[in-house]
């Protein structure tokens, strides 16, 4: 009997050693599959439960032994109410231990947010939303809220200024407001830079009126070469009280886009972006304007040109006038230049 139960003895604790063993090489082999890559993330959404990362994961790839995921997790404190969210980096191969210290660490992968040329508030939104959690629908209605704007010292017409174009690092699941903080930031410290706001106050403007400005221009021309010129002379325009008469501003105030051409529908539009029917600016930006354009309003060139127009050789330049009668010259070479080309 002694002898029996010695070997049952034994027989169990070699079981459980197995078990053990078996156990311990469970959680130490590859959960994560080494065919997704070395640079594979997963996103958490904000309040997710644990049974939604867990779909969110398995969904994913990352998690194939689910029921051994969810102990693990358990057992290393991984479970929360709600989860922690954001945007992960999974490295192929990780065993299901460093797959929940990974996640329950939180140490986010960032995303880089593009700002490039954007019209509108509501192409911003669309824009930014591709790269971070919230959607479009929750960036526009901060956009456009009226009280959280006055708070920050902005409106629905000059909020654009505030954008700069730009590559940034940012965490995915960032809430809408924390984007504004940090786009508020950024824009603080690029008027600090290369003595703008200095310029700007010795032209007498406000970084709101440069940027206005600036994307005008930015929309006038596609040589960073000329818009230095374009820059000084709207600012002559703005000098003699003369209107700035820029065809950019019509079709942003009747969103026609599309449009080949300006036509009298666009200059009698009525809106206070018409600059045919209102002098100086108009109360904000009619695009996202590039650093290149705000630069360029900044650093303007000192001229007599009150008028341009494109030369129309398809070189996408223009010809400069200090009178009516030499623009008047260089609308009729415009001409001559279509024509040649069959354009006409």
């Amino acid at each position: 009997m002694k002898i029996q139960a010695r070997t049952l003895l034994i027989v169990l604790m070699l079981l459980v050693i197995g078990l053990y063993a078996g156990y311990r090489f469970i959680l130490g082999e590859a959960e994560v599959p080494r065919s997704i890559g070395k640079d594979f993330h997963v996103q958490i959404p904000s309040n997710a439960t644990f049974d939604e990362v867990v779909a969110v994961l398995k969904k994913e790839g990352v998690v194939r032994k689910e029921t051994i995921f969810r102990n693990v997790a358990e057992r290393m404190g991984y479970r929360q109410d709600p989860m922690r969210s954001g945007r992960y980096k999974i490295e192929p191969g990780w065993s299901v231990i460093q797959l929940v210290r990974h996640l329950r660490g939180g140490e986010q992968a960032p995303v880089k947010v593009i700002l490039t040329t954007e019209r509108t508030l509501e192409e911003v939104a669309a824009k930014v939303s591709r790269f971070i959690e919230p959607d479009s629908q929750s960036l526009k209605t901060l956009f456009f809220d009226e009280i959280y704007l006055s708070k920050i010292g902005y409106n629905i017409d000059n909020l654009m200024t505030v954008f700069i174009p730009n590559t940034y690092e940012v965490y995915w699941n960032l809430s809408p407001e924390a984007f504004m903080e940090r786009m508020l930031l950024e824009h603080k410290n690029f008027w600090k830079q290369n003595n703008r706001l200095a310029k700007a106050k010795a032209m007498g403007m406000t970084p709101e009126e440069v940027y206005t400005l600036a994307s005008i221009v930015e929309k006038e021309t596609l040589s960073n070469s000329e818009k230095p010129t374009i820059a000084g002379t709207y600012l002559n325009r703005i000098k003699i009280g003369m209107r700035l008469q820029a065809d950019p501003t019509v079709v942003f105030a009747t969103r026609d886009f599309t449009t080949k051409r300006v036509t009298n529908y666009h200059t009698s539009f009525d809106s206070p972006f018409n600059t045919y029917m209102y002098a100086g600016l108009p109360p904000g930006p009619i695009a996202m304007a590039s650093i290149t354009s705000i630069d360029a309003v900044l650093n303007h060139d000192k001229h007599n040109y009150t008028y341009f127009c494109a030369v129309g050789d398809g070189s996408g330049l223009h010809a400069f006038a200090e009178t009516y009668d030499q623009h008047l010259g260089n609308v009729r070479t415009y001409v001559k230049n279509l024509e040649a080309r069959g354009l006409r």
